[in-house]
This record gives structure tokens, C-alpha cells and sequence, in this order.
């Protein structure tokens, strides 16, 4: 990892009296030792927040159960085509004995000593809100994400086309793929406020998620991510009504249970500390298939958050979605401790096997779980059956993908209910 990476995050974690020393490489000792001196002599000052991921070597990701709390089947890529797999240079692996957040973070998921949020005020903040299993708008009525997956850090010019597009399938909701500059061309806050803007306009929630991190296993790249949602705060400040924060997808390849919780209870704080109330989605590990993870440790994430608004997704293809126990059993995990969830991404094939999509939809209409399909258009690699629509102005769609996500049964247009918030809004 880049030393300057390596230094903004120790600086970070040093500003908010937060580093706790475990085992690193002696790089990363090093980089706090001189961000240590930095602080002292005022040279670090605010910008460990504009710090970049660079160039990592990618590093094979490795599918085999890590420790005890793992999955013994193999993980998969979610349908896009992306290199993964950077990996912990110091092979920090959890153990499960414990997590950074959780040695300075009291059991009611407050942070102890942390006198920098002020947590009545982000309460008044919340828009979307966690009720148990339930997702509730601003109104305080239940809502259930019925929509797609746009792949807009590589199709920015196709934004305004296809967010119309997609409102006219009946979508409620679009989950949108930005970068924070690790691999991609980072997706700037003008660009994210003018995301935000359309989507309001046509009616849609929109699920901000930075894919940089997709299938990465060492922490600081999740932190990565979520310091980029810190640095655009300004533009999402006032849009917790509208807007969902994923903040990473994909994170964790491996299957790595104890090691996701150390992540996730890092990030949330750095987003609730710089004053961002939206709810919090959280994808799983493994690519976003081994749900189990939130069944081992979804709970302890959960109450990382101050406000208690995180909720959960799970990526189903071969692995999670291949058969009906399968399927059941990655919902369960959420749903039988209370927790939210929703289906982030979700395919009919994919190269870790075929996909039962019917019953993937028929069981999120049941239990009232919110799924997105993955994706519009612009899948490549050899996955581009994935393409729900075969232009980008959806005036063909796939048919053995699109027509059934959109026009079958439970899918989109039998299924999807608009969010109160925009339909009070043209009442009033």
C-alpha cells in the first residue's frame, strides 16, 4: 500500500484518539510513527481525508474459509467484470478476540468518550429510517426497494438516458456505482449532487455505492471508501430522505466473518462522526454472497451505528442464489435477528453457476425484502447477458433478463411501490 495511504488513514484515527496499535508491517508502523511527528509540528492537518488508494497490486483473492465462522463453499465475482482481490498487506486477519471499534465502543453502540457527535442532533437529520426488519421512508412508512444496478463510473454520459429509463420500468429505487479515484476516475461531488438531483426529480431513491474496493480483503480500502463519503458530505448533508449510503461493494472476497466486522465497525463511526444520518446499507463478504457473515456478526455491526439505521444486503448468483436453501438461508441470516436487508444485486446466470431468479423475487415479495437487479446496461468480459436492457433508453429489453426482472411475475412493474416521500410531495 502507498505511504501516503498508509499515513492519512493513522493520521485520521490519531485525530480522533481512536488508533489502536495491532499488527501491522513495519511500513504501516513507520507511517504512524511520522504522522505521529506530522500532528505535532500541525503538518498533517485535514487532509487525510483526500488521500487516494493507488495502484495496489491486486492480489488473487482466496475463497477458502479463513477460520471457523467461514463457508465452506467458494466464493464468486457479483456480474461485473472487475479485476478483485487486493489483499491485507500485513495480513491482519481478525480472530474474532476482538475489533478496533469494538475495544473503544460501548455496548449500546455508542462510542465512548466521543464528544464530537452529537447524536440528538443526526436523530433530528434521519429521512430514511431502521425499524427492525423494516426500511421506513421520512413519512414513517415502510419501504421496499424494487429496482436496478447502474454502472455509472463507467457510463457517466449515459446518466441522464438511462436514470429515465429506468424510472419507466416502475423503479423505485437505483443503486448507482461511483469511485472514490482508487481504480476508476473518482466520481466528483458536483457529479454525485447532480446524481442525487435527477433522481429526486423522476421519483427514485438512489443508493450511492463506491466500487473501488470490490472484492478487496484489507480494511483501509473499506476505509477508503468511506472517507470519500466524508469528503463529498456537503452535497449529501440535507438529502437523507432520498439517498442511501452503500458504502462499499463488495468488500471482503474471502469469507472471513470476524475480519468484515472489524471493517464495518470502523467505517460506520467515520461516516456518523462527519455528520451523515442517511441510512447505511452494508454488503456481505465473500463478493457479497456469504451472508452468513451478518448471521455471525451482523448484530455487533449493527450497533456500531449510533443511530441504529444500518441495514444489510446480500448478493445472490450461483453461490448465494443457486438453490432454494441457499437462497433462504442468506435471507435468514438477516431476518432472523431483526435485521434489514435487501437483495443488492442479483443475476439469472453468472459464471459460479445458474440463478433461481423467480424464486429469489417470489421470496423477497413475500417476506417484503427490497431486491436490485444487476444491471442496466454495459456489462462486458464475457457477462454481458446481464444487461437488463439492450439499449440504454430501455427501448429493448433482454429477454431472458430484463423482461422477467421487469415485466414477470413479482418483478419491478407487478411489485414496486413508490416512496411516500415523493408521492406526499406531488399531493402537496
Amino acid at each position: 500500500m502507498p505511504y501516503d495511504r498508509q499515513c492519512a488513514i493513522a493520521c485520521y484515527r490519531l485525530r480522533k484518539g481512536e488508533f489502536i496499535m495491532k499488527k501491522r508491517t513495519w511500513r504501516a508502523v513507520f507511517a504512524v510513527l511520522v504522522c505521529a511527528v506530522m500532528l505535532m509540528c500541525g503538518a498533517c492537518g485535514g487532509d487525510a481525508q483526500d488521500s487516494k488508494k493507488q495502484g495496489d497490486a491486486a492480489e488473487e483473492v482466496t475463497n477458502t474459509p479463513d477460520d471457523g465462522n467461514n463457508a465452506d463453499s467458494s466464493g464468486a465475482d457479483s456480474g461485473e467484470d472487475i479485476v478483485g482481490g487486493g489483499s491485507d498487506e500485513g495480513g491482519d486477519i481478525a480472530d474474532g478476540s476482538g475489533t478496533d471499534a469494538g475495544e473503544n465502543t460501548a455496548n449500546d453502540g455508542s462510542p465512548e468518550g466521543n464528544d464530537s457527535t452529537d447524536i440528538t442532533a443526526l436523530k433530528e437529520q434521519m429521512g430514511f429510517h431502521v425499524e427492525g426488519r423494516a426500511l421506513l421512508d421520512a413519512n414513517g412508512n415502510p419501504f421496499v426497494m424494487r429496482g436496478v444496478n447502474h454502472a455509472h463510473t463507467w457510463f457517466a454520459d449515459e446518466l441522464g438516458t438511462a436514470l429515465k429509463a429506468i424510472q419507466e420500468t416502475g423503479s423505485n429505487a437505483v443503486r448507482i456505482v461511483l469511485s472514490d479515484g482508487g481504480q476508476w476516475t473518482k466520481t466528483d461531488a458536483q457529479a454525485v449532487a447532480d446524481i442525487l438531483a435527477i433522481c429526486k426529480n423522476l421519483g427514485m431513491v438512489a443508493i450511492l455505492e463506491v466500487h473501488d474496493a470490490t472484492g478487496y480483503n484489507d480494511v483501509d480500502s473499506l476505509l477508503q471508501a468511506a472517507e470519500y463519503f466524508v469528503e463529498i458530505k456537503d452535497v449529501l448533508i440535507g438529502t437523507e430522505d432520498t439517498c442511501i449510503i452503500n458504502i462499499a461493494n463488495e468488500w471482503g472476497g474471502d469469507w472471513n466473518s470476524g475480519r468484515w466486522r472489524e471493517g464495518y465497525t470502523q467505517a460506520i463511526p467515520m461516516l456518523r462522526e462527519a455528520g451523515l444520518a442517511h441510512t447505511i446499507m452494508v454488503d456481505s463478504c465473500g463478493w457479497g454472497q456469504y451472508g452468513k457473515c451478518i448471521g455471525d456478526y451482523g448484530r455487533e455491526v449493527f450497533e456500531a451505528d449510533v443511530l441504529g439505521n444500518t441495514m444489510f444486503s446480500v448478493h445472490m448468483y450461483g453461490t448465494a442464489g443457486g438453490t432454494e436453501k441457499s437462497i433462504d438461508d442468506n435471507i435468514g441470516y438477516a431476518l432472523d435477528q431483526d435485521l434489514c436487508l435487501v437483495i443488492g444485486e442479483f443475476g439469472y446466470n453468472h459464471s459460479d453457476g445458474d440463478v433461481l431468479e423467480d424464486y429469489i423475487m417470489a421470496r423477497c415479495v413475500e417476506l417484503e425484502v427490497g431486491y436490485l437487479a444487476w444491471s442496466w446496461k454495459g456489462n462486458g468480459g464475457g457477462v454481458e447477458y446481464l444487461d437488463l436492457a439492450l439499449d440504454w433508453n430501455g427501448a429493448r429489453l433482454s429477454e431472458d433478463w430484463g423482461e422477467i426482472v421487469i415485466n414477470g411475475p413479482n418483478g419491478i412493474r407487478e411489485t414496486a411501490e413508490p416512496c411516500t416521500v415523493f408521492t406526499a410531495a406531488d399531493q402537496d
